[in-house]
């Protein structure tokens, strides 16, 4: 019997020696490796806390010690040891256990994160409830390297340093996030790594200093100087302690008896603390090794080969937007493409190869991403700003006041919106239409498949009337229709009938012709294309001979394009109409042909509905 097999809880793993933990931590790593393989999930950065997550649980003692996972995708080893691993075969499934945190799962989840870079704000808020009720427990926050290059971070370092309580935060340094990281604190941290012997000549210094008598306010004020001299010379930069924090590391993240001994040494501390330590994504998985941003986020796959298991080879909307933007790059200088840590996910990784300085991804900073935007598109510029859907809120303020304002030709390229599957409420991209067709001066598009795309893509090139969002789901879509030429506003019209007229968006559009088609059904079938403007001319011809409506669209039910035909078709004339949409909640994690049957958006159903619609 394994020694995984006996351990459930963290009780179990407090019983356990430190060499009993080393071979656990292999057993962990091969129970990963199976698991994943055959529901996908968040490889190689689990692989890569399995120590520091075993570390974590030999010295405190959650849920009492609150224990706060950035982001969470780097949470499946702390689920496993802490009474879920009975049911870790439903990871990312329908029903089953979620990917991420989730405090509605488990106790021992202190709270739900999916987004980057909201750990040590959320530890702070903790720490500070626990001081005023006058308890006593830990607050632990875990953030990667990756999210420091998120703003919030910086936010939250900069108000726990002046903070006079119990707080640790662990730097979880692999030197990625999802791909490699960039910018100026990648390079710090690197400078930190290959310089651990600061930490040694920072120990000498300190005993060299305080062995000199201290005579005089001139003396003392000279030791101090002394002291920080030697910090400076021999390490560039102090940014943590600057920040009010102490600092212990690098420490190697997959050495645990030194893991727990630093963590028992700090775990008293009334000030805030600071450890660093270094971990390497993928460990233990050789292809997950070599190519960790490969095996960040996987679908199912094979071990032996680490091939996915995945048959569809159609070309995806974010393969189709890198592919696109590079021919049209050849010919327009002014073209320029910016990311927030996603070159691969978001289908610009050929971009940065072929036109390396006209690349740009400014890590995990989406606000930062579209004001930096913003400047390009004044000078001239046509930036491309690709940010999936889920990401882009976090930069609302920044759209509004930083492009729209001043009209700015900037291009939005929304990746992954609507649902979009097994990670879930964080992920789903259930908003979009509703926040920015909100705002003035935006355009906002979305194509039914990816031949629609490329069309949108190419409009946006020559746009120059202001900023454009193009918002696109996941993965590809079957292509139907005969693409007429995109004209600023005009939705086109698939089919023709009497009985009911059918707006639709989306990848919906092609399930909806599929349907019409297959069942010969007599209705009008129109891909609204434009969100905003909305050509409300056509829609009232539409309107004034179709007695019934029906509205499909993967946003929320709340300001989408339900809405905005209602308030025409209220100004026009009564008619029967059956909107479908995302309803006004946030929906859970599982497949999207699941989460569409649930909430009635299927084929099966819009089949259904069609056919009452008509029959009535």
């Amino acid at each position: 019997m394994g020694i995984l097999e006996k351990v459930n809880y963290p009780e179990d793993i407090k019983r356990l020696s430190i060499s009993e933990l080393y071979k656990l931590a292999e057993e962990i790593r091969e129970f990963l490796l199976y698991n994943i393989a055959n529901t996908g999930g968040h490889l190689a950065a689990n692989l890569g806390v399995v120590e520091l997550t075993l570390a974590l649980l030999k010295v405190f003692d959650p849920p009492k010690d609150k224990i706060v996972w950035d982001v969470g995708h780097q949470c499946y080893v702390y689920k496993i040891l802490t009474g879920r691993k009975q049911k870790f075969n439903t990871l990312r499934k329908f029903g089953g256990l979620s990917g991420f945190p989730k405090s509605k799962e488990s106790i021992f989840d202190a709270f739900d994160t999916g987004h980057s870079s909201t750990s040590i704000s959320v530890a702070l808020g903790f720490a500070v409830a626990r001081d005023l009720e006058n308890e006593h427990y830990n607050v632990i926050a875990v953030i990667g390297d990756g999210a420091l290059t998120g703003g919030l971070a910086y936010e939250g370092l900069n108000n726990a340093g002046r903070y006079n309580g119990k707080l640790l935060v662990i730097l979880n340094d692999n030197d990625m996030s999802i791909s490699k990281n960039v910018g100026a604190i990648a390079k710090y941290l690197s400078k930190v790594r290959t310089k651990p012997r600061y930490f040694k000549l920072k120990k000498a210094a300190d005993s060299l200093v305080e062995g000199i008598p201290v005579v005089g306010k001139n003396l003392s004020s000279f030791v101090r100087k002394v002291k920080g001299s030697l910090k400076y010379f021999f390490f560039p930069g102090t940014l943590f302690e600057a920040l009010g924090f102490e600092y212990y590391g690098p420490i190697d993240g997959h050495d645990i008896e030194r893991l727990c001994e630093v963590f028992e040494s700090v775990k008293d501390f009334e000030r805030p603390v600071l450890v660093h330590v270094v971990t390497q994504k993928g460990r233990g998985y050789e292809h997950a090794e070599r190519f960790p941003e490969k095996f960040h986020g996987v679908p199912p796959f094979d071990i032996e080969t680490g091939n996915h298991l995945s048959d569809n080879t159609s070309k995806t909307f974010s393969e189709v937007l890198g592919d696109k933007l590079c021919e049209l790059a050849k010919n327009n200088p002014k073209i320029l493409a910016i990311t927030a840590a996603m070159p691969d996910g978001t289908g610009l990784s050929r971009f940065a190869k072929m036109y390396p300085q006209r690349f740009f991804d400014v890590g995990i900073a989406e606000e930062h991403a579209v004001t930096f935007a913003g400047a390009l598109a004044k000078e001239g510029f046509k930036p491309f700003v690709a940010i999936y859907s889920t990401f882009l809120q976090r930069a609302f303020d920044q759209i509004i006041h930083d492009v729209c304002l001043q009209n700015l030709n900037v291009v939005f390229c929304v990746d992954r919106a609507g649902l979009v599957g097994e990670d879930g409420e964080t992920h789903h991209g259930s908003f979009d239409i509703s926040y920015l067709s909100l705002i003035p001066n935006l355009t906002l598009m979305v194509p039914k498949d990816t031949k629609e795309f490329e069309m949108m893509i190419e409009f946006a090139a020559f746009y120059q009337d202001g900023p454009i969002a193009i918002r696109y789901p996941r993965g590809s879509c079957k292509q139907v229709g005969l693409y007429d030429e995109i004209k600023l506003s005009e939705p086109e019209i698939l089919k023709e009938g009497k009985y009911l007229a059918i707006f639709s968006i989306g990848r919906h559009v092609s399930m909806l012709y599929d349907i019409i088609s297959k069942n010969k059904l007599d209705v009008t079938l129109v891909n609204v294309r434009f969100i905003k403007p909305l050509n409300t001319e056509i829609i009232k011809r539409i309107l004034t001979v179709h007695p019934k409506i029906l509205i499909v669209e993967d946003n929320s039910v709340i300001g989408g394009l339900g809405e905005k035909i209602k308030s025409i078709i209220a100004e026009e004339k009564s008619a029967e109409i059956k909107h479908i949409a995302i309803p006004d909640r946030f929906i859970p994690h599982g497949s999207i042909s699941q989460l569409y049957s649930m909430l009635g958006m299927d084929r099966e159903n819009l089949t259904r509905v069609i056919m009452e619609l008509i029959e009535s």
